[in-house]
């Protein structure tokens, strides 16, 4: 078994296999983040019995694949299924006879259905006879342990995670499988592929492919970080030239509105209150909208945070995923016609500096870490104010030890160079931030950079450094 991370998804199936009642499990999280490889890998590819949807709108394809499963794991009848009551009846009499046996290695019969919401044809009624199924007779067996997995993230949060119907608090157990984080994208990149690029390199690398380890493994290491971007999305036919389409379709179901949402955070670095998405958007208010900000949000597209002191009905929403920035920021209409030209150009810094926020956004457990507070309580926050000129602060760790970390996050090859103006400006920011919030905190301007701070008479204003390596952890 080789799986990188994963140690508390890994913890809680071993939690479930020890379990004295019957489990059923949900595993989710976006197209591409290794949801199928990680069960498999850990149950060794060996299943009392597993059968997976295909790629059809046809009800007759779906129950052909679910049969020849059952044909494989030891059933005799070889007539055709004409229902999905038909296909779990004939399911539960396999279990009932024994012909499903129960794994030796953990005493339990592990059930595995994956790409689940690919079996949900139109007017095939499976969610009814799935949950049949289950309510009538799986969840009495004990030593049972089915587990579900599927990409169409709208599908599982309706008709499972949030259902109010049969499934409702029928599920036991759910992993939500999020993208790497950079210690894992290095194990992954380097000890699995047998490479060794330096940090920067991964860090560069996870700006624009994310902790998606599908898209990881794309690269070639016989190339540069630009050449590979040139190959898979800039050149015609390239692997991932249509993935960002791919991904959001197989996620969502009327991917259209998701779409526009998260084109119209790309433009705004500090995102966008719920009133300006549906202004910029021309969406409908209502239920419809908030489930789409909810599954963008459930799928790590986006996060939804508070300006610092405001209520919630205030709170911003921006993008928070690598993979999605550089491909509205890229991909969307040809704007960039050759990643090896376009690096260095006024974009391309823009860009950049967004990109590694995001980074640091997504590692806020290894910036306290490297604080030294991970066991002090803190919250989050980011600030904006118009007033004196503007004063935006990206990331606020605001503690109860009566301290304040003021994060600034800079992208730069070389260590950064603090100026005469960006002194200015941070003694703004800390000053707008006081009036306004009223705060008695002591403000410590905390930096993470790449490669650390240019020392000079400007620079002793950063009380706390980060780099590069402490994001690592």
């Amino acid at each position: 078994m080789r799986i990188i991370g994963r140690l508390e998804e890994q913890e809680k199936l071993k939690y479930i296999l020890n379990s004295n009642k019957p489990e059923f499990v949900v595993v989710y999280g976006r197209r591409r983040v290794g949801k199928t490889y990680l069960i498999k890998e850990f149950f060794n590819d060996s299943f009392s019995f597993y059968a997976s949807g295909v790629l059809s709108n046809k009800m007759k394809d779906e129950l052909n694949s679910f049969n020849q499963s059952l044909l494989d794991y030891g059933s005799n009848d070889k007539t055709t299924l004409t229902s999905w009551f038909d296909a779990f009846n004939r399911l539960k009499m396999m279990i009932e006879n024994n012909i499903i046996k129960i794994d030796k290695r953990y005493n339990k019969r592990i059930i595995f259905f994956d790409e689940l919401p690919w079996f949900d044809t139109q007017k095939s009624d499976f969610k009814g006879a799935f949950d049949y199924f289950w309510n009538t007779y799986a969840s009495r067996l004990n030593n049972l342990v089915l587990i579900v997995c599927g990409s169409a993230t709208s599908w599982i949060l309706s008709n499972l995670l949030n259902d109010r119907g049969g499934f409702h608090n029928r599920i036991t157990s759910k992993i939500y499988l999020k993208p790497f984080n950079l210690k894992e994208t290095k194990e992954l990149v380097n000890n699995f592929n047998g490479n060794n690029l330096s940090d920067k390199e991964i860090i560069e690398t996870y700006m624009i492919f994310g902790g998606i380890p599908y898209y990881l493994n794309f690269i070639n290491y016989n190339y540069s970080l630009a050449q590979n971007v040139d190959n898979l999305f800039f050149k015609e036919g390239g692997e991932l030239e249509n993935e960002f389409n791919n991904l959001f379709s197989s996620l969502f179901n009327k991917y259209e509105n998701h779409a526009k949402i998260v084109e119209e955070l790309s433009k705004k670095r500090i995102g966008l209150t719920r009133k300006e998405l549906l202004d910029k958007t021309n969406l409908s208010s209502g239920s419809s909208f908030s489930k789409v900000l909810m599954e963008l949000e459930e799928c790590g597209f986006i996060r939804k945070y508070n300006n610092y002191q405001k209520k919630n009905n205030e709170s911003l929403y921006q993008i928070i995923d690598p993979f999605t920035l550089f491909s509205l920021s890229h991909l969307k209409n040809k704007k960039v016609e050759s990643w090896l030209n376009y690096i260095g150009q006024p974009s391309y810094n823009s860009w950049s500096g967004y990109a590694f926020e995001i980074v640091c956004l997504n590692h806020i457990k290894q910036i306290k870490e490297a604080l030294s507070i991970a066991g002090i309580d803190s919250l989050v926050y980011s600030f904006y104010s118009n007033k004196e000129g503007g004063a935006q602060i990206d990331l606020l760790i605001d503690r109860r030890d009566n301290i304040i970390n003021l994060c600034e996050m800079k992208y730069s090859i070389s260590p950064y160079t603090i100026t005469s103006n960006y002194e200015e400006n941070i003694l703004n920011k800390i000053k707008v931030f006081k009036e306004i919030t009223n705060t008695k905190k002591s403000i410590i301007v905390t930096f993470i950079t790449l490669n650390g701070i240019s020392k000079n008479k400007h620079s002793s204003i950063v009380i706390r450094e980060i780099t590069a390596l402490d994001l690592f952890r």
